[in-house]
């Protein structure tokens, strides 16, 4: 009873957070062998392969990304410093989609003229130099062909410098909106709903649009993203005697992988007890935190079968948190090599690249649930445009040149991101064929639960993951359905 009125002070409180403008973060971040059906890896000539294969000295593309917003694509726990630029045959191969919908050289996309002599500020969490380098030189070519200026500014804390531009009635025209924290924004009325007004609305993918809307309204344009995807070390995997037929499509599969690669100082898997990782399980279930309509299902049967299931992995020794082998993240315990298997975003890539680049490891697809059904999770953070904006329409066209293919190609090659548009899925591929698994995850991956005042909510959630190899699944969710039940007002 005593928990209960605690989380409902700290849920009173994130509502009130909200309405002064505040918010809250999380942190969670940020993601089948060639020999099966449909899977290929990356030798093979089709983009549109399952499995990639790569050592740290090719790989190509990383999102760091937990400086951004502090919460939607970066590791828990821990943060990359290397974006790891990409080839250049990234910014190249832009021109062939950008002829796409929104795309054009200046205008902001539409062709339509936009007034000049508009001076926009625009703030954002960095990952690194190249993300600020690639977005000044972005935002600059904007503003020389549109006669206009912008102030681009990396944050030092976002949320906090957010919240008090908000409270004082001096925020930004533009900046990061993380998916977690675009309904406490929309519903105290900071953010511009702009998002379906924009040309090139139904270039987005479905699961990004449906992040970034709250209350029928698709607010603001994802800006690009990341899911989770299996990362395999294959020195320890071809020392166990597995060959790529091994690669796990099951959780029957992945379970019995995780054991045979547990040996010595190795685990055979590890990732962090958040729900930013966990959840995918739910997902591979059939179950998720809510459903579409937004009601609390966290205590469901299939979700208790997927607790349940990672739980036996946690008691049997073959998963590990990456505290009990002396990490403080996944990508850091996959690094170090003392965990063969990780489920990590794209973003873990440039940190292999850049702090454990000796390295070799393949890129899979997660593997499906009991009954077939794929599931990944996607982090990703929006281009936020201000309801106080005194330039509208400059705003809004800026977002449409930022998120042409051709742009978010070359912010790609910068700093590792993947298009949040589907007319750059070809040419992205094409320049980064490792990255298949995390592109093709976006068909099916689930979005974080986004609605004002449950921030606490799923902390506490967090907080009970970590002893989930003693703690009783049902009873763990159990506890949070309640709370976010009440959270969320049913």
């Amino acid at each position: 009873m005593k928990k209960r009125m605690r989380l409902g002070l700290l849920v009173a409180a994130s509502l009130v957070m909200a309405a002064c403008g505040s918010s809250g973060s999380t942190t969670p971040p940020a993601g089948g062998g060639s020999a099966a059906p449909g899977a290929s890896t990356a030798e093979s000539s089709t983009p549109e392969s399952s499995t990639a294969e790569s050592s740290t000295a090719e790989s190509s593309s990383a999102e760091s990304g937990s400086m951004e917003s502090g919460a939607e694509s970066g590791p828990s726990g821990g943060s990359s410093n290397s974006a790891g630029a990409g080839s250049e045959s990234a910014v190249t191969d832009s021109s062939a989609v950008a002829s796409g919908p929104g795309s054009s050289s200046g205008s902001g996309g539409s062709g339509a003229p936009v007034a000049g002599g508009a001076n926009l500020s625009l703030l954002f969490g960095s990952s690194g130099d190249a993300e600020t380098k690639a977005l000044n030189a972005a935002t600059k070519s904007w503003g020389d062909s549109t006669k206009n200026t912008v102030k681009v500014t990396p944050a030092q804390d976002l949320s906090q410098q957010l919240a008090q531009a908000f409270s004082s009635n001096t925020a930004p025209d533009l900046f990061y909106v993380g998916a977690d924290q675009v309904a406490n924004y929309a519903k105290a009325g900071n953010l511009l709903p702009y998002a379906d007004s924009l040309p090139n609305a139904a270039d987005f993918y479905d699961a990004l649009k449906t992040s970034f809307s709250y209350d029928g309204k698709f607010y603001c344009a994802p800006k690009d993203f990341s899911t989770l995807a299996l990362f395999i070390n294959t020195e320890l995997w071809s020392k166990a005697g597995m060959t790529d037929a091994d690669i796990p499509k099951s959780w029957d599969q992945l379970a019995t992988v995780a054991k045979k690669l547990t040996a010595g100082k190795v685990v055979g898997l590890s990732m962090a007890p958040s729900r930013d990782r966990v959840d995918a399980f739910l997902v591979q279930g059939g179950g998720n935190l809510v459903d579409d309509a937004g009601k609390a299902t966290v205590n469901s049967d299939a979700n208790v079968a997927s607790l349940t299931y990672l739980k036996k992995l946690l008691t049997d020794g073959s998963l590990k948190w990456p505290a009990a082998v002396g990490a403080s993240w996944g990508g850091e315990a996959f690094g170090k090599g003392v965990a063969a298997m990780t489920i990590e975003g794209n973003w873990l890539l440039g940190s292999l690249k850049s702090d454990f680049p000796s390295i070799k490891y393949k890129v899979a697809e997660l593997p499906a649930g009991p009954t077939g059904t794929k599931g990944t999770l996607s982090f990703t953070n929006c281009w936020g445009i201000a309801a106080t904006t005194k330039n509208p329409d400059q705003a809004k066209a800026l977002v449409e040149y930022l998120t042409t293919p051709d742009q978010q190609m070359k912010f790609a090659d910068a700093f590792g991101v993947i298009p949040s548009v589907t007319t750059a899925k070809a040419a992205y591929l094409k320049a980064f064929p490792t990255n298949a698994p995390f592109v093709n995850g976006v068909d099916y991956a689930k979005g974080v639960v986004s609605a004002p005042g449950v921030t606490d909510v799923l902390a506490d959630y967090d907080s009970q993951l970590e002893s989930l190899a003693t703690g009783d699944p049902k009873t763990i969710l159990d506890s949070v359905q309640d709370n976010l039940a009440s959270a969320l007002g049913g």
